[in-house]
């Protein structure tokens, strides 16, 4: 059964889904952080209706200006914000009835997972915490300028005076909104394509923008900074077998090994970063996992 349940973040809310256990139910509870894009009807809902159905209840959301979710100005990713919403959602997840507030963890997913770990460093009401293919949004963000990240950041910085002085904000693309616009790529480009702009995973609330003055953020964020010795949860890390080009398994294993409280590293021999949104057999192999990981630690 999913609720709707509005999230109180300041002067706005964030727009939440309870996926909510059957006759199984425990007090156990988990929040979902979503990768960077996307809204709680993809890849969160896939995750979350699994653990659901394992007598988990989960809680997915949009991200402040994005989705469904308040917040201006629209289609911003800001790390630091993505990491307030866990703990407000943390918040609202407390109050539920049959919930134990001190059986709460966190699932994070590509960018979600470090926004996660970022965020259960410091707030302990996370008593566990688990990544499915997670990113290091600064670190990815700053191996794709060409001329290097203070360069990069040079030039957001003249963008921006130009936006203020115009009124017009720059948005760019997560994705090409075609595999047609991406002509001859990499595979994981074209799944990321396929998952996010055709039916397989298309959502009319996820825009495919993101504000351009964000990625000065993006370019300075370090998700797994005092890692050690902060982050003393329980940990599970779950990677997909084929690398490929999004740097999320040697993320995961970086995280892995800086993690004072590691308890368990998977790795979904041939999956996809992109493959493990979606694909049955590596979704249920993954909640399996975790599932498993949340009835031992929460």
């Amino acid at each position: 059964m999913i609720r709707h349940l509005p999230i109180p973040r300041g002067p706005f809310e964030l727009a939440a889904d309870l996926h909510l256990p059957g006759e199984h139910a425990t007090p156990r509870a988990v929040v979902l952080a979503t990768p960077g894009s996307s809204v709680k009807e993809q890849i969160g809902a896939n995750y979350a209706s699994r653990l659901a159905a394992r007598g988990i209840t989960a809680l997915v959301f949009d991200p402040a200006h994005q989705g469904r979710s308040g917040g201006e100005p629209r289609d911003l990713e800001d790390p630091y914000r993505r990491g307030e919403d866990i703990s407000f959602a943390i918040d609202a997840l407390s109050a539920v009835p049959g919930v134990d507030p001190d059986r709460i963890g966190v699932l994070g997913i590509c960018a979600g997972g470090g926004y996660a770990v970022h965020t259960a460093r410091t707030d302990h009401r996370i008593k566990a915490v688990g990544t499915v293919v997670a990113t290091d949004m600064g670190e990815a963000f700053r191996g794709f300028q060409p001329d290097g990240p203070a360069a990069a950041l040079d030039a957001l910085a003249a963008a921006r005076t130009e936006e203020n002085r115009t009124g017009e904000q720059t948005r760019l693309n997560w994705l090409p909104d075609t595999l047609e616009e991406a002509g001859p790529t990499d595979l994981d480009t074209t799944q990321a394509i396929t998952y996010y702009r055709t039916a397989r995973g298309w959502s009319e609330h996820s825009t495919n923008r993101r504000l351009a003055r964000g990625d000065a953020l993006l370019l300075g964020y370090d998700p797994f900074h005092l890692v050690d010795p902060l982050l003393t949860q329980p940990l599970q890390v779950v990677l997909a077998g084929r690398k490929g080009n999004t740097g999320s398994y040697d993320a995961g294993l970086r995280l892995w090994r800086a993690a004072p409280n590691p308890v368990d590293l998977m790795v979904v021999e041939g999956a996809g970063h992109y493959e493990m949104y979606d694909v049955p057999e590596h979704v249920d192999a993954a909640v399996d996992r975790l599932a498993g990981f949340y009835e031992t630690h929460l």
